[in-house]
C-alpha cells in the first residue's frame, strides 16, 4: 500500500483541454448547477462555447477575458479554475470547480486554490484576487478560507452570464499572501 501524498498540480489549461470545462457544465444535472448558482438555461451550447475558447486562446494572455487553470491529481484532471473580470496588473476574479463528485471534500481544494492564486498573480501581475462563490454553497467558501482568502462581504448580484441573481460571498487575497 502506498501512503505517499497525492501529487497536486495546478497549471495553465491548454485549448485541447477546454472540453473538460464544457463537459463539466453540459453534463451536470440541473440540481447540481443550481447548487453552484448556475441557471441551466444560461449554459451555452457546445459549439458556441468552444468557439469562444478558441477565440480567447488566440489572444495574448494580457488581452484575454478568461484564463483557465487545470488541476491535476496524480497526473489526471481533477478540477479547474477560471478567472474573469481581469484587469492585468490590478485584479481578477476566480472560480473553482472539482470535476469528479467523489473527489470533492477531500482536502485538495485549498492546495489547488493556493497554487492557482499564485499562477494568476504571476501570469496577470495582479495585486488582488477575488472569488465570489454562491453564498449557499458551503464547500467553496470553506475552501477559500482554508486557502488564506479573507472574507470581504456577502451581497446579492448576478455574478456571471450563466448565473441567476443570488447572494455571493466575496473573498480576497493580495499579492504576497500566497505562499
Amino acid at each position: 500500500m502506498n501512503d505517499a501524498s497525492p501529487m497536486r498540480i495546478a497549471r495553465p489549461m491548454q485549448l485541447s483541454e477546454t472540453h473538460l470545462v464544457i463537459d463539466y457544465f453540459l453534463n451536470a444535472a440541473p440540481e447540481y448547477l443550481n447548487s453552484l448558482g448556475v441557471d441551466p438555461s444560461r449554459v451555452p451550447e457546445r459549439a458556441a462555447w468552444q468557439a469562444r475558447f478558441e477565440q480567447q486562446f488566440a489572444l495574448p494572455l494580457e488581452q484575454r477575458k478568461i484564463i483557465l487553470v487545470l488541476w491535476e491529481l496524480d497526473g489526471k484532471p481533477a478540477g479547474f479554475s477560471s478567472s474573469d473580470k481581469i484587469r492585468p496588473g490590478d485584479e481578477a476574479y476566480m472560480h473553482l470547480h472539482v470535476l469528479d463528485p467523489a473527489r470533492r471534500q477531500k482536502g485538495n481544494g485549498a492546495i489547488f486554490v493556493r497554487q492557482t492564486a499564485k499562477l494568476y498573480f504571476d501570469m496577470l501581475k495582479l495585486e488582488r484576487l477575488f472569488c465570489e462563490p454562491y453564498a449557499l454553497n458551503v464547500a467553496p467558501n470553506r475552501t477559500l478560507q482554508a486557502a488564506g482568502f479573507k472574507y470581504v462581504k456577502t451581497h446579492e448580484t448576478v455574478p456571471g452570464p450563466m448565473n441567476f441573481h443570488q447572494p455571493v460571498t466575496r473573498w480576497m487575497i493580495e499579492r504576497g499572501q500566497v505562499g
